[in-house]
């Protein structure tokens, strides 16, 4: 058995519960917001950052544990901060377009920029 020297500890410790409060925050903001486009930024903001707390106490702690480098938690994060976003904007556009097709009041409509970039897009311009 290998002993964890007391700062290690603290820093794992403290990195992994700064990890678990902002995923906390993402679950308690899910649960909180009112509307889906506001609930749909919490639990990614959570994932995202708190996700990064729990990865970096274990890179660190691996690293320690096994006396090398222990990198591979890097390709966790990288996946995780890639496709989380990615699931956002789809999440949120697809259910931009099913709010607009039903014509519900409160959703926004597309700014004139887009209108217009729409428009020569279908006139051939761009």
């Amino acid at each position: 058995m290998i002993e964890i020297p007391l700062w290690a500890a603290i820093v794992f410790s403290i990195s992994i519960l700064i990890g678990a409060a902002l995923a906390l925050l993402g679950c308690i903001g899910l649960a909180r917001l009112n509307t889906f486009y506001a609930r749909v930024h919490a639990p990614t903001l959570g994932t995202s950052f708190g996700m990064l707390g729990v990865v970096v106490a274990s890179a660190l702690y691996f690293s320690l544990v096994e006396m090398r480098p222990v990198l591979h938690e890097i390709l966790i994060l990288v996946f995780i901060t890639v496709t989380t976003p990615v699931t956002l904007m789809l999440l949120s556009r697809a259910a931009l377009h099913r709010d607009r097709a039903h014509g519900l009041p409160d959703v926004p409509q597309p700014s004139s920029v887009a209108r217009r970039s729409r428009e020569d897009q279908d006139d051939g311009k761009i």
